[in-house]
């Protein structure tokens, strides 16, 4: 889009140098033919140093853009973000890519679906109610049990499970909301990749990032009923029970353990080799790797059994 046709949409008088925008993405990653947004005056420093080609702001972030990018200026960054985060969603099927491809060995139920742009790789086997979305790359050596979806432009590696009915890709929980309490649909417009060796359990659910990618590394375990929120990161052989899950923009480390019905809050990091018992609640970063915890509020596993005992004994 030019980038007047965007300031009009979200009505913004425009006076600067004309540009095609291709896309939107962050601060940190936006290139001078991406949009970005800023929403808190906190990311000062990310918006001086963004190579972004335009940037919705307010007034109180605007002195902060660089020259080399075009401020547009509004009450309300986020709301108008989400606004304009629809005129660059994709079509939800690619209807002029070419038919699907399947590699040799690989055997796809006739009940199942791959539409225009899937690419299968080979030995793979899809079964009964799987639906492929557009340009979808699978690996070699690939089980997608009965009625798993992965959403479009998603990416699975080698010698991945995926068990009954969980989804790759679907949206991520974002939206905006005015002064009024009104809320607006945040478009999702990244995916998710899934690296080599992962099993996925069933009813399951990675949602699709809103810039760039969730991604789960290699070796990953994921069990029954588990929500990853868009944008995570989890790291190499890390473990999810069952009912635990991540809100977005969580970055977990290599070897995390993360016990039954155990929850992060978002935008947090996690070090490596960290372990959390069933229940936990994590609202901070963890920066020591290779400890145990329990409990919320957090705390060290240790700490967390001799509390239980005080307590025990007090009610007796």
């Amino acid at each position: 889009m030019k980038l007047s046709e965007i300031a009009k949409i979200i009505g913004v008088d425009f006076n600067g140098e004309e540009r095609e925008i291709s896309s939107m993405s962050t601060l940190k990653d936006a290139d001078a033919t991406q949009l970005s947004f800023v929403s808190n005056s906190k990311y000062i420093k990310d918006i001086q140093e963004s190579h972004a080609g335009a940037i919705i702001c307010d007034s109180a972030t605007q002195d902060a853009v660089p020259s080399g990018a075009t401020a547009l200026v509004v009450d309300n960054p986020y709301w108008k973000m989400a606004v304009i985060s629809a005129y660059f969603a994709p079509a939800l099927e690619d209807i002029d890519s070419p038919k699907a491809v399947v590699g040799e060995g690989s055997v796809i139920s006739p009940n199942a679906t791959l539409a225009n742009g899937a690419i299968v790789g080979k030995n793979t086997q899809i079964m009964a109610g799987v639906y492929v979305g557009s340009n979808v790359e699978i690996g070699d050596n690939v089980t997608l049990y009965p009625n798993v979806v992965i959403y479009r432009d998603c990416k699975i590696g080698n010698s991945v499970t995926i068990h009954a009915n969980s989804t790759i890709g679907s949206d991520g929980f974002g939206f905006a909301t005015n002064q009024l309490g009104e809320h607006k649909k945040i478009y999702q417009n990244g995916n998710v990749i899934l690296e080599d060796d992962i099993e996925i359990g069933s009813s399951t659910t990675i949602d699709r990032a809103v810039f760039k990618s969730t991604l789960l590394k290699k070796g990953v375990r994921i069990d029954n009923l588990v929500q990853i929120g868009h944008n995570c990161e989890i790291g190499e052989y890390s473990v999810f029970v069952a009912q635990s899950g991540s809100a977005g923009s969580t970055k977990l480390g290599r070897n995390v353990v993360v016990g039954g019905q155990a929850a992060f809050a978002g935008h947090l990091e996690v070090a490596a080799f960290s372990t959390f018992a069933a229940r936990s609640g994590v609202t901070k970063t963890i920066k020591e790797s290779g400890k145990t915890f329990a409990g919320f509020p957090l705390m060290d596993h240790r700490v967390w059994l001799k509390l239980q005992v005080k307590l025990a004994r007090l009610i007796k």
